[in-house]
């Protein structure tokens, strides 16, 4: 499935109703805090789940209570819709822990 690029507009416009997300090198990045590491890793796993069903797969790195994501659509060469609903499904994941 071949996904559009966001226009500069409607990049603007998504990441305004995400919380805590910002634009790092073309990418969408996030670091999320956990009380433990080893809910960091749970969160990495269920996250990893989500994804492979999306087919869509975050750079992910695990540290102590901590895990920064970043992503971005490399089919497409930037930022698209895809991006922005996994971001929504890790925050919904996030926030479930």
């Amino acid at each position: 499935m071949k996904h559009r690029l966001l226009t500069p507009g409607e990049l603007e416009e998504a990441l305004a109703s995400m919380s805590g997300w910002t634009l790092e090198a073309g990418e969408l990045a996030k670091e999320f805090r956990f009380a433990s590491y080893l809910e960091g890793a749970a969160f990495v796993r269920r996250l990893a789940e989500k994804a492979e069903a999306m087919n869509h797969h975050p750079d992910l790195h695990l540290g102590w209570r901590k895990v920064r994501m970043r992503v971005s659509t490399h089919s497409a060469g930037g930022l698209t819709e895809l991006d922005f609903s996994l971001a929504r499904e890790a925050d919904r994941l996030h926030a479930s822990i």
